[in-house]
């Protein structure tokens, strides 16, 4: 029995409401994979305990945690530290203790970037058209920019928060930027490159698809969608009609889970069991 311990390790999800969230099925399905003695728990946090909630994450020595809706912003004044893109970008995802002190990142982005790192396509100078100007559109744009892609336009029917993000991407980042009104079927600029979904537009159960001129959509672009459920959406399937290669947003959502994985027990993460798991709980496969 020398050496055997009875601990778990901890993770958790910190929200409100949480109950719908199936994160627990990915993480649960590639710490099994694995062997590792880890649980991952989901847990209902008013906005009100947030501060003591991160407090409860030191005092009970968690790996760490991850950061939903409402928290994401105002978990910030409660952090030791917080990487650079999630200061940029104003939220935190994910949640690393080391050391007794609070790391804050936002996986959001990273996902996004991780897809085209596995699809071996290079960001630098590409020219980019993104729908929408929320938070996964700030997280997408800020992390592209890291990249050194040449410009985005940003096309949202808010003037007022499309213009809010290109400020923010042009005064802190080196990349282009300009905003776009969306207010009609959108005609696709010949010399775009990526085309990006990061609106919830088409997300099951009200599907859709966003409002753009397809007949712009050129054979060669690269053409990505933010929602991952369904997998194939209908803005996906439409540019593939056209010729241009797709990337979903299912794959994304696996790949902000598995940058929280390493993070969290310095491994790489079973990418194919996680993606099974989510895809049975979906009913996906």
């Amino acid at each position: 029995m020398e050496g055997k311990s009875y601990r778990s390790e901890l993770i958790g999800l910190f929200g409100c409401p949480v109950d719908e969230n199936a994160t627990v099925v990915v993480m649960e399905a590639a710490f099994q994979a694995l062997g590792l003695n880890y649980r991952y728990q989901t847990t209902l946090v008013y906005p009100q305990d947030l501060e003591i909630a991160i407090a409860a994450l030191k005092a009970m020595n968690m790996r760490g945690t991850h950061i939903t809706i409402p928290h994401k912003v105002s978990v910030l004044q409660y952090l030791d530290h917080v990487s650079e893109t999630a200061a940029l970008m104003g939220a935190v995802n994910t949640i690393t203790l080391k050391d007794g002190e609070t790391y804050g990142e936002n996986t959001d982005g990273k996902g996004f970037i991780e897809s085209f790192d596995q699809a071996g396509i290079d960001l630098a100078g590409r020219h980019i058209v993104l729908f929408g100007a929320g938070g996964a559109a700030r997280a997408m744009t800020i992390e592209m920019a890291s990249r050194g892609v040449s410009s985005i336009a940003v096309v949202n029917r808010t003037r007022e928060r499309g213009v809010e993000l290109v400020e923010l991407l042009n005064e802190k980042t080196a990349t282009k930027a300009i905003y776009l009104p969306w207010d009609g079927a959108f005609q696709i600029p010949q010399e775009t490159h990526i085309v990006v979904n990061a609106t919830s537009i088409g997300m099951h159960p009200t599907l859709g698809r966003p409002d753009i001129d397809y007949s712009t959509l050129q054979s060669g672009m690269i053409v990505c969608d933010g929602v991952h459920n369904p997998v194939h959406t209908p803005f996906l399937m439409e540019a593939a009609q056209r010729g241009c290669r797709v990337m979903d947003g299912f794959s994304m959502l696996i790949n902000q889970a598995a940058i929280s994985f390493r993070l969290w027990t310095g491994l790489d993460a079973p990418i194919e069991v996680m993606r099974s798991a989510l895809a049975k709980e979906f009913d996906l496969e």
